[in-house]
């Protein structure tokens, strides 16, 4: 799951695309995006990831999958 999820977020990064705070912001359209949130919801159900609303379930599976694929502090998401 880590894998697919790191896999797709690369192909869709538009690099230079930050936030304020250094987090990178990736726009994955359809169908890409149905197997994103599919990916997160099987995510959440394994990690036992609970929120006030889905997306916060999501966002909670994410984060646990992104460190699971390297992508934390030192991502390659992230430019030097």
């Amino acid at each position: 799951m880590a894998e697919e999820t790191r896999r797709l977020l690369r192909l869709h990064l538009v690099p230079g695309e930050e936030a304020a705070d250094g987090t990178a912001l990736v726009d994955v359209p359809y169908p890409d995006a149905v197997v994103v949130a599919a990916l997160l919801d099987v995510a959440a159900e394994c990690f036992g990831e609970r929120g006030d609303s889905v997306e916060e379930t999501r966002q909670a599976a994410l984060e646990t999958l992104l460190q699971l694929a390297g992508f934390d502090g030192e991502s390659q998401l992230r430019p030097s």
